[in-house]
């Protein structure tokens, strides 16, 4: 995710603004802190957090974009919270929902975008059905169902959990990313974020000491993927090509990464421009407000 306060930047357009992401992916990406699940025999005594840490990330196709991320362990709390930071930088649309089949996404979308509904009561007599969520009409989501043999994928269908047929193929009308069910590029992305970070690999020794400070490091890395490193597919053809210093061939191509894609800023920053950035003081005056999405890094020693 990028960071709120680069949405202070210009746009480069109405037509590249929130609304227009239609389709989001999820999906969840496995690490460890400070010890690993199997070794946690004594570790486990000193911090809860240490053991698997669990990546969820949300992903727009689009824009090649990390629409929210949560690090935590894998349970319904962290899905809530994934859908919960989703819904805090999107538009009231809600947007075209794929995953595999864990089921804590199910329930954290109901939890997120459903509606409370009053059971009829059976009879004259008694009390009524507790009130529980069902979907909007408006919420499609879909599972791609996976069958593995021996460890080797061997067969892909998928699974329509939320909303109408017809509702399902409009969405895929709409998407200009793919027009099929699936969870490629949130995949794919993953291992971009494996490939950036070493923390993420899996067989490191530089992982984490705590889960605070592999967070951390999981924001800087998409903050520079997001506004510094242009994306080789969403470069824009030039008009007419430009002359490069020196000897060079014409420039035929305008760099674009993916908060420009997202209209969150209108050119490539540099690193030295990411990392002396100040958040505007309009922004640290609604910290308080976010504080359910992002909770403090309280407790984390500075010593690791």
């Amino acid at each position: 995710m990028v960071p709120a306060a680069a949405t202070n930047r210009q746009s480069v357009g109405p037509a590249t603004r929130a609304s227009s992401c239609v389709t989001v992916p999820l999906d969840e990406l496995w690490s460890f802190v400070h010890t690993k699940e199997h070794n946690l025999l004594a570790a486990k005594l000193c911090c809860e957090t240490y053991g698997d840490a669990w990546v969820w990330v949300a992903f727009a196709p689009i824009w090649r974009l990390v629409v929210a991320v949560v690090v935590g362990k894998r349970t319904q709390e962290s899905a809530n919270l994934l859908l919960d930071r989703v819904a805090h930088v999107t538009d009231d649309r809600i947007p075209f929902f794929t995953s595999d089949q864990l089921a804590e996404y199910r329930t954290a979308l109901l939890e997120v975008y459903g509606q409370w509904y009053q059971p009829a009561r059976n009879g004259d007599r008694g009390c009524f059905p507790k009130p529980r969520r069902v979907a909007p009409a408006d919420l499609v989501y879909a599972q791609v169902v996976k069958r593995r043999e021996r460890g080797h994928v061997v067969a892909v269908t998928h699974k329509l959990v939320f909303g109408s047929t017809e509702a399902l193929q409009r969405r895929l009308a709409e998407s200009a990313a793919s027009t099929t069910i699936n969870t490629s590029f949130v995949e794919r992305d993953n291992l971009m974020l494996r490939q950036q970070n070493r923390r993420l690999t899996r067989k490191t020794l530089g992982f984490s000491k705590e889960l605070g400070w592999l967070e951390r490091r999981l924001w800087v890395a998409l903050a520079y993927y997001h506004l510094v490193l242009p994306h080789a597919s969403l470069r824009m053809a030039l008009a007419e090509a430009e002359p490069t210093h020196g000897t060079g061939s014409p420039r035929r191509w305008r760099p674009v990464t993916p908060a420009m894609a997202a209209g969150l800023t209108n050119h490539v920053w540099t690193t030295t421009e990411l990392l002396s950035y100040r958040v505007p003081v309009t922004f640290l005056d609604r910290l308080a407000d976010l504080e359910h999405l992002f909770p403090s890094f309280d407790g984390t020693h500075h010593g690791y």
